[in-house]
């Protein structure tokens, strides 16, 4: 009797699977830890009568607090693993999120801040990255971009889901719901998708082995800058101005994000307010669509920059010019929305254009840093505009002047570096 030999057939690529769950992670991180501290803003203030300026310094530690374990969380990985960082990362955020909800006194509200800040960072940029990047090499870029777009997505899905849990339900019980949720979910793709490694399946990043048929190796970069020592980069004008951008850029943008919701409420109410939240995210992925578009055809990551600061400078304009409601209104909320996801996508590929390839990493790194240590204090520096000035024209006046000085500051670095991206023919 013969036994036909039936070779098994190849397991599916399982980055793929990465991706997908890298996707709804960054969903529950940008959502919750990200656009909802705007919200908790709002109904705290509302809730307990407490000084704006307080509360915004809580919402100031939340970030602080953040880019601080974001500069650990490699340790956190290399010690407790990727899977039990994310896990516990999510199950610190919803503590602290149930923290806000529930305070009674000034302290306990900084506490959940702590929680909150550093549980959201293994769900942010720094943790997706580490997810996704081992399964892929030559596709990590496009991989990265479909995962970070359920950042985008976070935003839309919980600025109008807050709003209206908390108006139904209430803030402590919208925290304990939208929390379990996150943690069920969070722990079934940790086990799904992230206890596994391409050597342990046997696979190789990018699904394919070099030798695979139609796999074909792009050119490397044709990047032509010398290597620059530690002491002299932080003297580069390059660098100089590219982290400087970066870094009052989303100054302003924290800034305005934090108190928009607030703002937004009185004329547009809580539920208008987080509609028009998720308007701003969903124009994030417009713009940041746009500009991937637009960079074959310019070459120049930091004119494609420029455009998109200058474009969320009139946004931030035609809010101050608005009433409240209105056209105006609506048409800043799209220019401003336009580059939120600019901000910080852009100047990445500005580094890969500026600085050899050696030193892309380490770049990148610092501008990153120094960008999340500054915008740490844009909610309690924007508060204290607010508090100054009710009309909210010095409020969303400053706003503008940072998004122009951040242009300004990136256009005069300009200079004839290799082009990563060629101009279309």
């Amino acid at each position: 009797m013969w036994t036909r030999l039936i070779a098994p057939s190849p397991r599916p690529f399982h980055g793929t699977t990465v991706v997908r769950a890298a996707f709804v992670l960054a969903l529950f991180g940008w959502g919750v830890g990200f656009y909802g501290p705007p919200i908790y803003l709002h109904a705290v203030v509302v809730r307990t009568g407490w000084p704006l300026a307080l509360v915004s310094g809580a919402v100031t530690v939340h970030f602080l607090w953040g880019a601080a374990v974001v500069a650990c969380l490699p340790r956190l990985h290399a010690r407790w693993g990727i899977p039990a960082t994310t896990l516990w990362g999510a199950v610190a955020l919803a503590l602290g999120v149930a923290g806000w909800a529930h305070a009674s006194q000034p302290w306990q509200l900084f506490g959940a801040a702590l929680l909150s800040g550093g549980g959201w960072v293994p769900l942010g940029a720094a943790g997706i990255n580490a997810m996704v990047s081992p399964w892929f090499t030559r596709q990590r870029p496009a991989a990265l971009s479909r995962a970070y777009n359920g950042a985008s997505i976070g935003g839309m899905v919980f600025s109008p889901l807050w709003g209206t849990l908390i108006a139904h339900m209430g803030f402590g019980q919208a925290a304990w719901a939208v929390g379990v949720c996150m943690v069920s979910v969070v722990g079934w793709l940790v086990r799904l998708a992230l206890t596994v490694t391409p050597a342990a399946l046997g696979q190789s990043p990018d699904g394919k082995t070099d030798g695979a048929p139609g796999h074909r190796a792009p050119r490397p970069p044709d990047v032509s800058w010398p290597t620059l020592p530690g002491h002299t980069l932080w003297a580069n004008h390059r660098f100089q101005t590219l982290a400087a951008a970066m870094a009052l850029g989303l100054f302003a943008q924290i800034g305005l994000l934090t108190h928009l919701y607030a703002l937004l409420s009185s004329g547009l109410g809580t539920q208008g307010a987080g509609w028009a939240m998720a308007l701003a995210t969903a124009c994030a992925i417009g713009g940041r669509t746009l500009s991937a578009r637009c960079l074959p055809f310019t070459g120049d990551p930091r004119t494609v920059a420029c455009t998109s600061w200058a474009v969320q400078m009139l946004g931030s304009l035609l809010l101050l010019t608005s009433p409240g409601q209105g056209p105006l209104l609506w048409a800043g909320i799209v220019l401003f929305g336009a580059g939120i996801g600019n901000t910080t996508s852009l100047p990445p590929l500005v580094a890969q254009t500026d600085f050899a390839a050696q030193d892309v990493a380490r770049v990148v790194a610092l501008i990153v840093a120094l960008s999340q240590a500054l915008y740490a204090l844009a909610p309690m520096a924007f508060a204290l505009l607010l508090a100054t000035d009710r009309s909210t024209s010095l409020f969303f006046g400053a706003a503008a002047c940072l998004q122009l000085l951040a242009l300004t500051l990136l256009w005069s670095g300009r200079q004839a570096a290799p082009a990563l991206f060629p101009p279309h023919p």
